[in-house]
């Protein structure tokens, strides 16, 4: 099987080895989710430092940042290294790419590494043309795999267990996110069934300040302000009815990956996962006042929740599971590796 791995030049995270795929959540090492997941489903590793790639592994993923020089000399080396080179965005929101973008030299830099390297992966379908047009060898859109088959990241909670909705966005000041608008339409209904909201407020008293500002009734808005470690997060998703957002990002979609994995429906949201895991209940091609409707229907018809969860692990299984995030980098490398 072909081990993939995932080079963050001068990145923060600690390097990692996958050599149990997933493995067990653990609170102390990073989750096999966004990049990292692409070198767990290898059983491959995550590194910033291309050092602490091992010898065997030739096909390597390389993250472009906000400082693509890095990229640029990371890449220099694993070419004379004979590393088999894909380049992809780390943060890969076509707004987070345009930022990263808007200065000249990183335009420049941009189409070295796209002529450089072997070839270009997109997590979002948004950003192929990108590639290609800038003069990527080729380019393949592979989404964020998550470790659906694996038992170990099912993060199931019993019906009666669960209560509320969760908005799943967090920043104000991102205004793609319309994290105002989905507390506010939420809110609507949530008050009127009785059903708290759960917000996590990550922002300090800036956030605490936006958050009253929305004037909910006492004890209708729950905030948690603590940065949860992932599997802890996951459990605190699982005892809702559903997570909502408006997020309208063209983003790789992990609000949707954590609902997932939650063995909770995602409602709304433009993101890859999104539109690939839960097709039916997304907010692309919808307005905020058909999610609005469907975000009561599934607060009245709670069975309808576990439906869509059945058919979104089902989706997932066929589109993003770690098995066919595997096939498909697989397919990727395979020939260029040859």
């Amino acid at each position: 099987m072909l081990k993939v791995a995932v080079l963050n030049p001068g990145g923060r995270d600690p390097d990692q080895s996958f050599p149990d795929f997933a493995g067990a959540p653990d609170e102390k090492r990073h989750a096999p989710v966004n990049y990292h997941a692409f070198a767990a489903c290898t059983g491959g590793v995550f590194a910033s430092d291309y050092d602490a790639i091992p010898k065997d592994i030739r096909a390597v993923i390389l993250l472009l940042t906000k400082d693509l020089s890095r990229a640029a000399k990371a890449l220099t080396r694993l070419r004379r290294e004979k590393k088999c080179v894909a380049i992809a965005w780390k943060e890969a929101g076509g707004h987070q790419v345009a930022e990263q973008l808007a200065r000249g030299r990183n335009i420049e830099l941009f189409r070295q590494v796209c002529e450089m390297s072997d070839g270009a992966i997109a997590n979002t379908p948004d950003l192929l043309p990108l590639f290609l047009w800038t003069g990527a060898h080729r380019a393949d859109f592979i989404p964020t795999p998550y470790p659906v088959e694996d038992e170990r990241w099912d993060f199931t909670r019993p019906e009666e267990e669960k209560s509320g909705v969760l908005i799943g966005t967090r920043e104000f000041s991102t205004p793609t996110r319309n994290h105002f608008a989905a507390l506010q339409i939420i809110r609507r209904i949530a008050e009127g069934l009785g059903e708290q909201v759960t917000v996590f407020n990550l922002d300090g008293w800036r956030g605490r300040k936006m958050l009253r500002q929305l004037d909910y009734g006492e004890g209708a808005l729950r905030v948690v302000e603590e940065r949860l470690p992932y599997p802890k997060y996951l459990r605190a998703v699982a005892k809702h009815r559903f997570v909502f957002q408006l997020d309208a990002s063209t983003v790789p979609g992990q609000v949707a990956g954590d609902a997932l994995l939650a063995r909770v429906p995602c409602l709304g949201g433009h993101g890859t996962t999104e539109r690939l895991v839960f097709p039916e209940l997304c907010g692309f091609g919808r307005t905020h006042e058909q999610l609005f409707d469907m975000a009561a229907r599934l607060f009245e018809h709670p069975h309808d929740c576990t439906d869509y969860v059945v058919r979104a692990v089902e989706n997932a299984r066929a589109t993003l599971s770690f098995a066919k995030g595997a096939e498909a980098l697989e397919q990727f490398f395979a020939p260029l590796l040859r």
